[in-house]
């Protein structure tokens, strides 16, 4: 059976997921290679580490808040890079996300090449996110906990991975789904204080 690829959607962390790394997380996968695995960064874990103490010379160029996030618990001590073109032109430092849908809304999203100089690279950004770290699975894992009712499989939207209100994203992508997804959003962060 043929899976799709999960680039460029979200996984919702179900309120059944406890693991502290992913408790209530929004994740952006980045790259789904069924033979090979996913790797995806969580976009509603800012830090309190402004852009400008690890990387000074990016922190006019980040989006708010311009702070470093969380992307998950692997190789946290580097950092990648989204970014969204200002124009037309593919900039020099910035390479499209593969198996992104051609003319769909995240069609303009991709990695940034943080070695690339922020005076060549940056002004031609519409929008940057800088993240510590990543979250990784192995080629089946992911599946098997979507299976296992961890994560919920939805849209993304631009606004979700640059979004200037991160800390209520979990909630808000939940509420637009409508229906069952949209009670789940209302969820109390923990349930035995009700």
């Amino acid at each position: 059976m043929d899976q799709q690829p999960l680039t460029g959607h979200l996984l919702v962390a179900t309120p059944l997921l406890e693991d502290p790394n992913f408790r209530r997380s929004v994740v952006f996968v980045i790259d789904d290679d069924t033979a090979e695995g996913t790797i995806g960064v969580v976009v509603n874990r800012p830090s309190e580490m402004a852009v400008s103490d690890v990387l000074a010379d990016w922190s006019d160029y980040a989006s708010e808040p311009a702070v470093m996030f969380a992307g998950g618990p692997v190789g946290v001590e580097s950092g990648l890079a989204l970014g969204v073109p200002g124009g037309d032109d593919a900039p020099l430092g910035w390479r499209p996300l593969e198996s992104l849908e051609e003319g769909a809304e995240m069609s303009g999203l991709g990695m940034i090449d943080l070695d690339t100089p922020p005076e060549v690279l940056g002004g031609a950004l519409g929008r940057l996110r800088v993240f510590a770290g990543y979250a990784g699975w192995g080629k089946t894992q992911l599946r098997e906990e979507i299976e296992e009712g961890a994560w919920y499989v939805l849209p993304a939207t631009a606004e979700d991975v640059f979004s200037a209100d991160p800390d209520s994203l979990w909630s808000r992508v939940l509420r637009r789904q409508g229906g069952d997804l949209a009670l789940v959003s209302t969820f109390p962060d923990d349930p035995t204080l009700n």
